[in-house]
């Protein structure tokens, strides 16, 4: 008892409680009935209360105290509740099908509440007994609402097709819901990827991603300026969460100029983007990658540049970021436990299993592939087109030399601009390679991290820069990968500077496209 009491006191000293609150709808005592705090009950996990106090929230260990009033929860019948809120293209979709997965590897029965126009619920029970678990809902409302959702305690989770913004995550941190910038707070659990299309019958093959910047900011408006007819160009994009126009904003008009804003037509889905340039001869869209991919009428642009690459939007590439416009879905949770069913919930959508039931909804998994380095003969063939003076064929073959007899993961690192902070999919990346090598997925191979750079500098410095990229990334890897076994994997670390592009380094996106490091396995 005295150490029940001393555990309840420490807390109510860590959260700065020195009087009792007003009574509302709870009151949690100590056992020896020493120590009371009265509030609103935000939430029971199981075995933690969450409840709202006049100092504010206040986290109390359910072993160590007794519940009274009308606001608590049954012991003995508990069912945990995991409210999820936020973009509707991942709520109508992703979110029901790994949750389903979730059921069926976890053994649990399923049933679906008749959806509603903006949420679904899922129950899940026990399947002898009939008891429910947990209850699952998704409410589709857009990416800015989930954060607002999360901020009033509505959500446990949030969906988004962008990052948090900064006031977002001030706004968070003010009211108690820690950093939702900081590592572990989010995860990106699926990819998409932003694809330029138009019309079948329109001649353009390619374009330029500064180009596509200023086609969709309005700064280019006739097709006679991408070499096309004498004719005004219409452009298009959805809007049916906000996710498509914020994603154009980031991936797109920002890099350019951070003034920019989309100057298009917007439409309430993407279906009616295609619908809308299927029967416009001089409209162009920007669509998502999944959407686009079974519908007819339209054709998909591939990207270029000046010095001749050609980029497509292809799973491996958009795995691997090489493609420039690549979308992550994610999901963002405050510093605050969830109930056990949706903590392994959460360890699910990371692990294997889930990776197919993602790539069965048509976007793209994060699960690492192998690609060996005869199935990368444009790279190599860019690489010696590509070639100035500054790089020579020793060069050249030291590379060739080198990886020749390793495979390249899709795992690839890249970063923020102007920063050494991995950018969002990089960072869900080293999570999961880490996670790989404490399981032992990695266990008798040697990795390679190999640093690439773009090519504005002397040689020399950037094979320099690029080989301390190398070696941060492997620092950051050991770092999260903490119960792996060194002993059983290699991970060494080279750098080829400027020798192998991506793209042209005629962009800021082509200079970023290229700045990279590479996951090679043997």
């Amino acid at each position: 008892m005295k150490i029940a009491r001393a555990a309840f006191v420490a807390a109510l000293a860590l959260f700065g409680m020195v009087a009792i609150a007003a009574a509302q709808d709870v009151r949690l005592s100590s056992r020896d009935g020493g120590i009371e705090i009265t509030g609103t009950l935000l939430g029971y996990d199981g075995q933690f209360y969450r409840v709202e106090t006049i100092y504010g929230e206040l986290t109390v260990d359910g072993t160590g105290v007794l519940c009274d009033g009308p606001g608590c929860p049954s012991l003995e019948d508990f069912v945990a509740e995991i409210e999820i809120s936020g973009a509707p293209t991942m709520g109508r979709l992703l979110l029901p099908a790994l949750v389903q997965g979730f059921a069926r590897r976890a053994g649990y029965a399923l049933d679906q509440d008749g959806s509603q126009q903006d949420s679904v619920t899922y129950h899940l029970s026990d399947q002898q007994t009939g008891r429910k678990a947990a209850r699952f809902k998704i409410r589709l409302s857009s990416s800015d609402e989930g954060f607002a959702d999360l901020l009033v305690n509505q959500a446990d989770i949030v969906m988004s097709r962008r990052e948090v913004r900064d006031q977002e995550a001030a706004r968070a941190r003010a009211t108690g819901l820690g950093d939702l910038q900081a590592t572990g707070q989010s995860i990106v659990i699926a990819l998409d990827a932003l694809v330029p299309v138009v019309a079948e019958d329109n001649p353009l093959g390619a374009i330029s991603v500064p180009d596509l910047a200023r086609v969709f900011s309005g700064e280019i408006d006739n097709w006679s300026a991408l070499g096309g007819p004498d004719a005004p160009i219409t452009p298009h994009v959805g809007n049916s969460d906000a996710g498509a126009s914020q994603a154009v904003v980031d991936l797109l008009l920002s890099p350019v100029r951070a003034d920019l804003a989309p100057a298009a037509v917007t439409h309430a889905s993407t279906q009616a983007v295609i619908e809308a340039i299927a029967s416009d001869p001089f409209g162009m869209g920007l669509v998502s990658r999944a959407t686009n991919g079974a519908n007819g009428g339209t054709r998909q642009l591939d990207l270029s540049g000046s010095c001749g690459f050609v980029l497509k939007a292809t799973r491996r590439s958009v795995k691997s970021e090489d493609y420039p416009l690549t979308a992550p879905m994610f999901l963002y949770r405050p510093m605050r436990r969830l109930p056990q069913v949706g903590r392994e919930f959460m360890d699910y959508i990371q692990g294997p299993a889930a990776q197919l039931v993602i790539r069965r909804t048509g976007l793209i998994d994060l699960a690492a592939e192998e690609v060996g380095i005869e199935m990368q003969g444009i790279r190599l063939a860019n690489a010696i087109a590509q070639a100035g003076e500054e790089i020579g064929l020793e060069t050249l073959q030291d590379m060739i030399a080198t990886l020749s007899p390793l495979r390249r993961l899709t795992t690839t690192f890249r970063y923020n601009a102007g920063s050494t902070r991995m950018d969002a999919q990089s960072r869900t990346n080293l999570s999961q390679l880490a996670k790989a090598l404490e399981v032992g997925t990695y266990d008798g191979r040697h990795i390679t991290l190999v640093g690439f750079t773009d090519g504005q500098g002397a040689p020399d410095v950037n094979r320099a820069m690029a080989l301390r990229r190398a070696k941060r990334a492997r620092q950051a890897i050991w770092d999260q990968a903490m119960t792996a076994n060194p002993d059983r994997v290699t991970i060494d670390v080279q750098s080829f500077g400027e020798a192998m592009p991506m793209a042209c380094d005629d962009s800021a996106w082509g200079r970023r496209i290229n700045r990279r490091v590479e996951v090679w396995v043997r």
